[in-house]
């Protein structure tokens, strides 16, 4: 479900740092993100392997809304709220 939900997010970003004339420093993250995702859904579908695939698409998830956050977080305090 994690992936589900970061898939969006994951093109959103990526169109964002294409509008800004390349990734930048949050290029560890975008990779980081693509490649945990891509791992959740590549691992085996076996009861064993259940809390791996959790784990990946939940910490892909993470770093996918990572810049994201931080862009609003800037926002919000740039704009004195």
């Amino acid at each position: 479900m994690a992936s589900l939900v970061g898939l969006p997010f994951l093109v959103l970003e990526y169109r964002w740092f294409r509008s800004e004339d390349g990734i930048g420093a949050f290029g560890g993250a975008f990779y980081w993100s693509v490649g945990l995702l891509a791992l959740s859904w590549v691992l085996p579908h076996r009861r064993s392997l259940r809390t791996p695939r959790v784990l990946a698409a939940g910490a892909g998830l993470g770093c996918v809304l990572l810049p994201m956050l931080f862009a609003l977080a800037l926002g919000a305090a740039l704009s004195g709220i």
